[in-house]
This record gives C-alpha cells, sequence and structure tokens, in this order.
C-alpha cells in the first residue's frame, strides 16, 4: 500500500500539469488555431511566476503568494498567447511557424531577464508549498494517504479546471460557440457568431492554462527554474492528441503520461525497477517513448476539429 500512495502522490505532480495545460490546447484547437506554442507558453508564465515567487516570498509566506503567483502566470500566458493569436487569425500566418517561433524566443527570453534581474539565469525559491496532511480530509482511509496527503494547492485547482473546462465547453452558449468555430466557422458566421472573437478567445484561455501549468510543473520538482518544463508543452499535445480534444479522455491520458514521466523520475523509490540496474537514462526515455508508441497507434483514428488549423476567410464562402 505504502508503494501505491508513494506512485499516486508523485503521479499528480506530473500529471496536473499536463492535464491543465492538455486542456488549454483543447479550446485553442476547439476555436479552430492550432497551438503548439505551449511549451514556449509554459517557459514564460513559469519564469513569470517564479520570479514573482522569488521577490514576494518573504513578504507573503505561504499559499497567498502562490496563488498570485499562479494569476501572474495566468496573465503572461495570455499575453503570450495574444501574439499567436494575431499571428494566426488577424495574419493568417503559418501557426505552426508562429508557435515554432514562441518555443524558440521563450527561454532565451527567460534567460536574458534572468541575468538582467539576478546576475544568473537561475531563479531559486523556497519551496513552502507542500502540504503534509490536509485536515479531516487526510483522514479518511486510503482516500486520504492518496489524494490529501503529502500534496499540494494546485493538484486540487487542477480538479476544479477539469470541472470547469467540462461544463463551458458542453454547458454553455459559449462552449457550443467555440466548437462550431473549429468544426464548421462558415456556418457559425452565417448565424452571427463572431469568428475571430471566439478564435481569440480561445486561444487566450489555452495561453493563461498553459502559463498556469508551466508553473505548476516546476512547483513541485525544483526550487530553481531553468528557463526549461522539460518538453511538457509537447508531451500535453500528446495528451490532447490521445485524449481526442475531449476533457474525460484528456484526464485518462494526463494520468497514463503522468504515470509513466513518474516511473522515469521516481524509480528509485520502486523496488522492483531499482534492483533492474537499467540506466537511469533509459528511463529518462519512457515518457517519449510511450508517446511515440500510443500516437502511432492512435493517431489514425484521431478526429480532431475539422477547421483547425485553417485561417478563417470571412469572404470565403
Amino acid at each position: 500500500m505504502n508503494l501505491m500512495y508513494f506512485l499516486v502522490q508523485q503521479m499528480m505532480f506530473f500529471s496536473i500539469p499536463l492535464l491543465i495545460v492538455a486542456l488549454g490546447g483543447m479550446f485553442s484547437e476547439r476555436s479552430g488555431v492550432n497551438n503548439i506554442a505551449l511549451e514556449g507558453i509554459m517557459v514564460l508564465g513559469a519564469f513569470a511566476g517564479i520570479l514573482f515567487i522569488n521577490i514576494f516570498q518573504e513578504r507573503l509566506p505561504g499559499q497567498p503568494v502562490l496563488l498570485l503567483a499562479l494569476l501572474v502566470a495566468a496573465a503572461t500566458g495570455i499575453v503570450v498567447s495574444l501574439v499567436h493569436a494575431y499571428a494566426a487569425i488577424n495574419m493568417k500566418a503559418n501557426q505552426s511557424i508562429s508557435g515554432t517561433a514562441i518555443n524558440m524566443f521563450a527561454p532565451a527570453f527567460a534567460i536574458y531577464v534572468a541575468r538582467v534581474v539576478r546576475q544568473v539565469q537561475q531563479i531559486p525559491f523556497a519551496n513552502q508549498f507542500r502540504i503534509n496532511k490536509v485536515p479531516v480530509l487526510g483522514d479518511i482511509p486510503i482516500l486520504g494517504n492518496l489524494l490529501f496527503t503529502n500534496t499540494y494547492l494546485t493538484t486540487y485547482l487542477g480538479f476544479l479546471i477539469l470541472l470547469a473546462a467540462w461544463i463551458v465547453l458542453y454547458k454553455t452558449k459559449f462552449g457550443l460557440r467555440l466548437r462550431a468555430c473549429g468544426e464548421h466557422p462558415q456556418a457559425a458566421d452565417s448565424v452571427g457568431v463572431n469568428v475571430y472573437r471566439m478564435r481569440y478567445a480561445g486561444v487566450m484561455i489555452s495561453g493563461a492554462l498553459a502559463g498556469i501549468g508551466g508553473l505548476i510543473y516546476v512547483i513541485p520538482t525544483s526550487t530553481t527554474f531553468y528557463a526549461t518544463v522539460s518538453g511538457y508543452g509537447f508531451l500535453a499535445l500528446a495528451v490532447l492528441i490521445f485524449g481526442q480534444w475531449k476533457p474525460s479522455r484528456v484526464l485518462i491520458a494526463a494520468f497514463f503520461f503522468g504515470l509513466m514521466k513518474t516511473i522515469a523520475s521516481a524509480y528509485s523509490g520502486i523496488p522492483v525497477l531499482s534492483t533492474l540496474g537499467i540506466s537511469n537514462d533509459v528511463y529518462k526515455m519512457i515518457p517519449y517513448i510511450a508517446t511515440l508508441i500510443v500516437l502511432t497507434f492512435t493517431s489514425g483514428s484521431s478526429q480532431s476539429p475539422k477547421a483547425a488549423g485553417v485561417p478563417y476567410d470571412k469572404g470565403a464562402r
């Protein structure tokens, strides 16, 4: 049982950022804009959030500074995503090139600003955010040890975002219009839906969630930010494709890839794996090998939004 508790707790650290970022990508692609800039947005969101924590942690110790840092990360993600949205929607630029440009720009910008502000490219912070045990809920048999012990507030935020994403996408007029713009934008436009505005909204939501996901990835796994999120933005795209652009399936995919990442990072704490004598480099490759295998067998049946990646031309009917 102790091994199971350990695996689930570690898996949450990796699955929740994947879940949040993949949900962000879902909103963008459901609106009709491919967003492969998730990696770069994660980097800049994490950078802004960690820098905020570094500056204000002594004045606002504990959870309050984390919550404010999440808002900073979300705002940063929105600003960066607007660049991608303008290029993709207004300029009708190639969305893959626009996203790649942001991915290349983000780490260089983060390193440059970090050196200007702190004279080094690493930004340290004190991890004071771990919750050893949630009162009352932590005493629940089995479930308490799985979900309410050795955890972070961001874990529960991830599940709240999942619920909110499902409600917004399937139970609101906004969600219906967003999905229509990603499937049949001309039809949506013909009934009065502003396709450009909806696509901007989808990309901005995507940016906010990617920024939050970047910070949530860094907090449990390190005490120093090195201008990288270890390819998590690209892994989130794999989660999105495997999850078929649907919140419930994205959750399952995030747990699967989170488990693979847990095995790669915490194999030394798993008795069966630690005694095999396999190089740690092999374990580090597991999430990405799993990605290739899963996408090989599932990409053929993937059904992305029909208008995803296609610039909308109001005059084309």
